[in-house]
């Protein structure tokens, strides 16, 4: 497939990175020679110094040619132009980042397809959407559907005197004896693992497991972590990140809003009618002890400076907030969660990019997400009737190392898998893999 991607910051490098993985033939376009040298460096693909809006440019990244174009600039008007543009060259689909949610709210009504331009993304938007998901469960730092919770993707942290502490995945299925879920990643120190039988959990790890709906007490119960309700909120920063969020987040639980600019305080009161917007410096403790952070059960900093984010976190984690929420900027904070206190940090450049890998994906993928600092992806397939997956039981299928099969729903119905498993035409298939082998996965359900 050619890719021609606008923008070589945060989003373009990392959808480069995800898809150079897979051979894709990619070309980069940016302003800034020093972004397209180090991504040169880094990943096989072409770099053009120039503007996206730029006939020329387009014609040199071989437009007419291309199967998809994403632009991810950080001007609006640049990636809008670029799109249609492309469009007009012939460039069969296209993306475009925007930061405006009137385009977002009324993409049908603008006739954005007709004007070139196949579909919207916003950053923002996503991440929000992406902070109201990490909010339903207290006591999980993941969670994710599969077809209406028949099952889920549940992340945990293991405590010291959990159960499972010091102990190898064969110990622990010895013990447990039962098929309610299977864990399928372990985070250490920045090390994303896929765990088989010899290997041990340890204090601090983060684990990630794919359950049936009843299997999450349970984890929990051996992770050594307890289920705690939701319902007041506390938002740091009126961006347009925590606006979004606290927009929706309303709707379900008690918000309040902490915003520094005065100004910006009237003009939210307007746009947030149901969350209590409040004047102040959130990274003051002083003012976040009078304005209750000790009666709130999660607190979400999304101001744009990472490090009062984190710091704020921190202050609401030592006051026992049940749940904390930090957007940072570098990417490779978000590995530092585990290790610091803060229970999840998220990235909403990372986010943008995982979606439209997603977006690019669509096909015999039914859904393709990641875990926030977890180098897998986790994807769904269907099965077809001459996939290579239906051949034998799943313990003789040399299925690859660094991928592991978590679950499968057939007709309606969750199942964890065991070695003596057989696919059937239509189940649906819940893999996680790392990057690199994707494509490897991707043959077995072709």
């Amino acid at each position: 497939m050619r890719i021609i991607i606008s923008g070589v910051g945060d989003i373009g490098f990392h959808l480069a990175k995800l898809l150079a993985y897979e051979e894709h033939d990619i070309a980069l376009i940016d302003l800034k020679q020093s972004k397209l040298d180090y991504a040169g460096s880094h990943l096989d693909v072409a770099a053009i110094k120039g503007s996206s809006t730029s006939f020329r440019v387009l014609s040199e990244a071989n437009a007419k040619n291309a199967d998809l174009l994403i632009a991810v600039t950080q001007d609006e008007a640049t990636n809008i132009t670029t799109a249609i543009f492309a469009k007009k060259l012939g460039v069969k689909r296209t993306v475009a980042r925007v930061q405006n949610n009137e385009f977002l709210f009324n993409k049908e009504i603008l006739n954005l397809k007709d004007l070139g331009i196949d579909e919207i993304i916003s950053p923002e938007s996503l991440a929000a959407r992406e902070i109201k998901r990490l909010l339903r469960e207290s006591a999980v730092t993941d969670s994710f559907d599969f077809d209406n919770g028949k099952l889920s993707l549940v992340g945990t942290v293991i405590n010291e005197d959990s159960i499972l502490n010091n102990k190898s995945l064969q110990e622990v299925s010895s013990i447990i004896n039962d098929n309610e879920f299977i864990n399928v990643a372990l985070l250490r120190d920045k090390q994303t693992i896929i765990p088989h039988g010899n290997n041990r959990y340890q204090a601090n790890d983060h684990a990630y497991f794919i359950t049936l709906p009843r299997g999450t007490d349970r984890i929990l119960e051996l992770s050594g972590q307890q289920r705690k309700e939701l319902k007041r909120i506390m938002v740091m920063g009126g961006s347009k990140v925590g606006v979004h969020a606290a927009k929706s987040l309303s709707k379900k639980y008690r918000v309040k809003l902490i915003e520094k600019d005065r100004e910006k305080c009237f003009e939210l009161v307007d746009l947030l009618p149901n969350v209590m917007v409040m004047n102040g410096d959130g990274g003051d403790v002083e003012f976040l002890n009078e304005n209750g952070i000790e009666e709130v059960d999660a607190f979400v900093a999304v101001t744009g400076n990472s490090d009062t984010n984190i710091i704020s976190c921190l202050v609401a984690k030592e006051k026992e907030v049940k749940k904390t929420i930090a957007l940072v900027e570098n990417i490779d904070y978000i590995h530092l969660s585990q290790n610091i206190g803060v229970d999840t940090m998220i990235n909403k450049k990372l986010i943008a990019a995982n979606f439209i890998f997603r977006y690019i994906r669509k096909g015999d993928i039914v859904t393709l997400t990641s875990i926030h600092g977890v180098d897998a992806e986790i994807m769904e397939f269907i099965v077809k009737v001459e996939s290579k997956i239906t051949s034998d039981h799943l313990k003789d299928l040399n299925f690859p190392e660094n991928a592991i099969i978590g679950g499968v729903i057939r007709k309606g119905k969750g199942i964890i898998p065991n070695g003596d498993f057989q696919f059937r035409p239509k189940d649906r298939a819940v893999v996680l893999c790392k990057t690199e082998c994707i494509h490897e996965v991707e043959e077995y359900f072709k």
